[in-house]
Order: C-alpha cells, then structure tokens, then sequence
C-alpha cells in the first residue's frame, strides 16, 4: 500500500489534536478517572479506530481493512496484558488515582515513538532479510509458552530495573508527592551554601518504569503485528489507535481484573499461533506451497480465545463467590 505523504501528515497531526484535547481540555483537571466515564471514552476510541477501519476499507479495499482490523485487535489483546503491570507500579509507588491518568498519557506518548522505530525497523530487516520471519516466529512461540509457566509475581519491585537503578545513581531522588510533577527544585547544602538543585519524584520513577515495561511489550507485540502485514502504515496506525485506547481501558478493567485470570492462557495461544503462522507461511512462500493461514483464520482465533478465557474466568469467579455466600 504505496501512501502518500499527505496520509502520514494527516494521521499525525491527528494523533497530535487528539492528544492534546484529551490532556489540555477533557482532562485538565486531577481526577480520579470513573468506570463509567472510562468505559465512554474507551467506546470513544474503539470508534475512531472502526471509523478509520472503515474508511480504509472504502478507500483502499477489504484486504488492507481486514489487515488493520487483526492488527489492531492483536495490539489491543497484548496490551490488556500490559494493564497487570500498570496496576502493579502505580500500587508499588502509591501512585493516587486522580494522577494516573497523567502518567500514562506522557507514557502512551513515549510508546508511539518507540512503537515507530521498532516498526520502521522490523519491516526494514523484513525486507532485507526474509529469514527473519522465521526468528521472529520462533520468538512468539518461545514467549506464548513461556507465558503459560510464568508464575505470578508477588514480590515485585520496579527498583530492581536496570534503567532505575542507573537513573538513581545519576540523579538525585526525592520522595516528595505533595504535587503531581515529574521534577521539583529542592534546597540542599552543598560547599556550605544553600543551592537549589533539580530533582525527580515518584511520579517520573513511574513513568520511567511504564516506558521500560512498554519497551518489554513492544518485542513482542510489533513481530506479532507484522505477521499479519508488513505495510508500515497499517501496522503503524493499528498499533496507535489502540495505544491512544490503552489509558481508557486501564480505568475501565482496573476494577475487575480479578474476572480475568485465564486471560494469559488466551495470550499464550495467540502468540503461540501467531508465531507458528508466521514460519508455515514464510516456509510456504519460500518453497511455493499453496498453503497459507489467512489473517481472516487469525482473526477468528484471536476472538474465540478472548472470548472463552473472559467467560471461563467470569464463570470461575462468580462460582468461588457463591460458594463463600453459602
């Protein structure tokens, strides 16, 4: 899909309205973000992403259309993960709810950026080196098993990243939260003189951590993104569109993640599928078998997965309850 400059201008500078109407109008003030109105604005974006959808689908045709449709549901379905570990770093650092919501936008502002240069990156080695497809496809299969042995982490302690650890050592820490600001200026002695230096605050620590978590999310997500199109537009606006989400969700299911326990079963079997689609397909091409794994098949897999590890948890948890209500 050959798209003009003209696109790429006009998705950005969309991206950048949105963003900006979303900190500087609709939450410009520090509040804690309601169910309710997360479930708004997540339906809010999920819209914009199917308007989009459809506009490629009138514009371009049902094959690129159905391309970002799985994209984005791949992209959405991997970053429900990502919500766990929100919710683990915002109750490590004791972050309140009513400041949240600015620490994931710059967050999610820092993910489009590094989201770009791993996509711009991935589909380059694609085209330089088809073999790729193959390590890449390995890669998922590798971390969709590995996903189902992972035990939960109880114990876990953002400090112990390395990035934290070396931002520490560089730059001087306060743990003054009276103002939700990434840096304050605070006094100290230095040569016997009262000089006031710059110093971050709990709230760029978490951020920090964010970052790097996404960074963890994005290895896998981008390769399972491009096994469905190696069109750099597609898999670029996908992956935005449900990052510009991802804040929206995270109120929206912070309340009842405990009605997805089985969800990483689910995630297993996608990257697990994906990965294995992306070797039989590139084997297939390469040899000229006529076999091949459409991303209408993925589709299909991807839906019925969530679907079923939703309501088996759903099922599971409202079971347990009942037989403590007895």
């Amino acid at each position: 899909m050959d798209v003009s400059i003209n696109f790429w201008i006009g998705f950005i500078v969309f991206v950048i309205v949105m963003l900006c109407l979303d900190l500087f109008v609709f939450h410009k003030k520090n509040k804690a973000v309601k169910v309710k109105e997360a479930l708004i604005w997540s339906a809010f974006w999920i819209g914009l992403a199917i308007i989009f959808n459809l506009g490629i689908y009138f514009l371009v045709g049902k094959v690129k259309a159905l391309e970002f449709l799985t994209g984005y549901l791949i992209e959405e379905s991997l970053s429900i993960d990502n919500l766990f570990v929100f919710i683990m770093i915002f109750g490590f650092f004791k972050i309140d709810p009513k400041f949240q919501h600015k620490i994931l936008f710059w967050g999610i502002i820092g993910a489009i950026v590094m989201r770009a240069v791993f996509i711009f990156a991935g589909v380059a080695l694609i085209q330089q080196f088809a073999w790729i497809m193959y390590l890449f496809g390995a890669f998922l299969v590798y971390t969709g098993i590995s996903l189902v042995f992972e035990k939960e982490n109880d114990d876990y302690n953002p400090n112990n990243n390395v990035m934290i650890r070396w931002f520490k050592k560089v730059f001087p820490i306060t743990e003054d939260m009276s103002k939700p600001d990434f840096f304050v200026r605070k006094e100290v002695l230095r040569d016997n003189k009262k000089v006031k230096l710059l110093h971050a605050t709990p709230f760029f620590i978490a951020l920090l951590v964010i970052e790097a978590s996404d960074l963890i999310f994005a290895v896998d997500s981008i390769p399972a993104v491009l096994s469905v199109s190696k069109d750099i537009f597609i898999v670029y606006t996908s992956n935005i569109f449900a990052i510009l989400g991802l804040r929206s969700l995270y109120f929206a299911l912070s309340g009842i993640m405990e009605y997805f326990h089985y969800l990483k079963y689910a995630l297993s079997g996608i990257l697990t599928f994906i990965g294995f689609k992306m070797c039989i397909n590139e084997f297939c091409n390469e040899f000229g078998y006529a076999f091949h794994i459409s991303n209408f098949a993925s589709l299909g897999v991807i839906v019925t997965l969530l679907t079923v590890s939703i309501v088996l948890s759903v099922i599971v948890k409202k079971s347990a309850e009942n037989k403590l209500a007895k």
